[in-house]
């Protein structure tokens, strides 16, 4: 903490980096700037795409690029994790001189191998030199916190030589956790509007193979030969490739599909989630969560597997066991459990969701304004 004597200072003006601008950045920084309107933000980013380009030359792209918008007078600089700001430091030496907090939505040490198999290595060595390049380190969970300090400490014993011994002393002693916050005023006004007698299952996540979708699907055709009072809303972000487990189960399961692709409108993805029973997670990589969250927020009731961050976010009543390896076992736990809840509602037994205020913006803002000032107080050196 800053000294007695030492004034408090409170940012005016900050520069937000986020230069692989994917949508849980996106509503990450939307939401910061309209949780401090006083504050005079510059949200400078670049688009989502060509993963291994991105993260390795977002350096040369923002320092050389938008040279003018970098080096305009800024009280604190935040930057995601995708940001190589050891390099955009030594590009721009006057960034050097600005407090800078790093915030992690993910880390590049537990990835599915598949997601970075050109190189891997050289984007978790971008990731850990901007962590001992910033100011202060922020982990959306504390999943996401150990994931990397493991992850970095194991990188690190690989190398020949020349490894000091306090790199993962320094970088945990400026890093804490402080989630991404949801916009619960978005859906605040959102009520159920229908009552049916089917379970109203819902999946919503993007349409990527680290999602694990086929296990879903998996597990719902199986379901399907119990119970046909069943409703599946499969919904996210999609690409110009995806899994071909999606085609397949819409043209054989489509009298049990509800809503199908990605919802335009946010007040109507809010709307289905609220007339929702149940979310489900297959995931295989998920550092937070945030569309799970938001649906337990609107009344979902979570089934998610024991593993990745939703241990830290759930009870053990709504995480099911999950087996990376064994695919057929968790493929029937997930689809037992999904009929336990068919049965349940059928008896008006079904579980409350999970209350989730602490989650809310109204919760965590003012954790995001002692963050701020307590980095742009001390500058460099604090105690966290």
């Amino acid at each position: 903490m800053p000294e007695n004597n030492t004034p408090v200072i409170f940012p005016k003006r900050i520069l937000l980096l986020s230069p692989y601008d994917a949508v849980s950045h996106r509503y990450w920084h939307k939401g910061l700037v309209k949780a401090f309107p006083a504050i005079e933000w510059t949200v400078l980013t670049l688009s989502p795409r060509y993963f291994s380009w991105r993260i390795r030359g977002n350096s040369l792209t923002l320092g050389l690029g938008y040279q003018d918008t970098l080096l305009q007078p800024y009280d604190l600089v935040i930057a995601t994790s995708m940001t190589d700001l050891s390099s955009l430091r030594g590009l721009v030496p006057a960034l050097t001189q600005i407090p800078t907090i790093l915030y992690c939505h993910e880390n590049q040490f537990v990835y599915p191998a598949q997601e970075n198999a050109v190189d891997s290595v050289g984007a978790q060595v971008v990731t850990l030199y901007s962590a001992l390049a910033a100011d202060c380190v922020v982990f959306n969970t504390l999943y996401n916190q150990e994931t990397f300090i493991s992850g970095a400490k194991k990188l690190l014993g690989q190398f020949p030589d020349g490894v000091p011994k306090n790199v993962i002393s320094e970088i945990t002693r400026k890093s804490r956790v402080i989630p991404v916050p949801l916009q619960a005023d978005l859906f605040f006004k959102i009520k159920p509007t229908v009552s049916e007698q089917k379970l109203q299952i819902v999946w919503n996540h993007r349409w990527e193979y680290d999602k694990a979708p086929e296990r879903f699907f998996s597990a719902i055709a199986q379901l399907a030969t119990k119970t046909r009072n069943i409703c599946v809303h499969v919904v996210g972000q999609q690409f110009r490739k995806k899994p071909p487990y999606f085609a397949e189960f819409y043209q054989k399961y489509a009298d049990i599909v509800g809503q199908w692709g990605f919802v335009d409108s946010r007040e109507d993805y809010h709307q289905l989630l609220a007339n929702s029973d149940v979310v489900v997670s297959t995931a295989l990589h998920d550092f937070q969560g945030i569309s799970i969250q938001e649906a337990v927020a609107l009344g979902c009731i979570p089934v998610v597997p024991d593993r990745l961050a939703y241990p830290y976010l759930f009870s053990k009543a709504f995480c099911y066991q999950s087996n990376i390896d064994d695919v057929e076992g968790e493929v029937d736990t997930l689809a037992n459990r999904l009929y336990q809840l068919v049965v349940a509602k059928q008896e008006n037994k079904l579980p409350q969701a999970p209350e989730m205020q602490e989650w809310y913006w109204s919760s965590l803002k003012e954790a995001y304004a002692s963050l701020f000032t307590q980095v742009c107080t001390s500058l460099t050196k604090y105690e966290l």
